[in-house]
């Protein structure tokens, strides 16, 4: 493997996470942030109310579009398997 096929492999990799983590990650985060200024506003400061909205967002992402993330690892593994396949 040369270090371009490396650095190539690496990088679709990088944009694979971000493509895979990213929905998950901004909604977790805009969650985050509502129930942020919830709390600021009422003077409530509930550990766990921070934590449950944001996972039941998370799995609503999950629910909503796991299906493309699953496609879009299967077609980087196949991706993969393909460059390995060949061969330098």
């Amino acid at each position: 493997m040369t270090p371009e096929t490396a650095l190539e492999i690496s990088r679709q990799a990088i944009l694979m996470v971000l493509t895979v983590a990213g929905p998950l990650l901004a909604a977790s985060m805009l969650v985050g942030l509502a129930v942020s200024l919830l709390q600021a506003a009422t003077q409530v400061h509930e550990a766990t109310l921070s934590f449950v909205p944001k996972i039941l967002a998370i799995f609503a992402m999950l629910l909503g579009l796991g299906g493309f993330m699953i496609q879009e690892l299967v077609e980087f593994t196949a991706r993969l398997f393909a460059m390995i396949s060949v061969g330098p």
